[in-house]
């Protein structure tokens, strides 16, 4: 007895690969094109040209005991900034933000992200070691066109009476505004 002949793909078969022919090819350019508009999206979204800044809350760094490091952040509109604990002990509080913007306050010992939506001043603090000094500022975009500049010059001018030791960090951060 000799073997079944195989049954060959129907008359209307793709001849590459044996699904059938819908009448409809779709050009390659098409497809071409569909990606690259993808890809341009993509790369010209501001998701794709956002930073991340990661600030550290610490018990000793390079400005003396419980600082931020960097204090001093000089951001964009998308950015976001991290907030991590090196040790136990501490979390962040936004003191001003830019008005529009959602203030804050994180958990205790944890990590804390924010992203940052609003031109203007972020004055921040760590509020179980405000009374040393542990406080912040980021500034997204030009500081002298910030629209809350006024406000958050007041609110870090408050909070150096508030602090007991390092209060010179205050005038550091003031400085830093451009």
């Amino acid at each position: 007895m000799t073997p079944a002949p195989s049954p060959s793909p129907a008359p209307s078969a793709h001849p590459r690969h044996g699904r059938p022919a819908t009448g409809r090819r779709r050009p390659r350019w098409t497809t071409q094109a569909a990606a690259l508009a993808a890809g341009l999206l993509t790369l010209f979204s501001p998701a794709a040209w956002s930073a991340e800044h990661v600030i550290r809350m610490l018990d000793v760094g390079t400005d003396g005991p419980m600082v931020f490091e960097p204090a001093w952040v000089q951001a964009e509109v998308g950015d976001t900034l991290r907030f991590v604990p090196t040790s136990s002990g501490h979390h962040v509080r936004s003191l001003a933000v830019p008005e529009g913007a959602s203030p804050w306050l994180s958990p205790l010992d944890q990590p804390f992200e924010v992203r940052l939506e609003r031109p203007g001043l972020y004055v921040y603090n760590c509020p179980p070691h405000l009374m040393m000094g542990m406080v912040g500022l980021v500034q997204v975009g030009p500081g002298a066109a910030a629209p809350n500049r006024e406000r958050a010059i007041a609110t870090l001018k408050a909070t150096k009476g508030r602090i007991y030791t390092h209060g010179e960090r205050i005038d550091a951060l003031l400085q830093a505004l451009k």
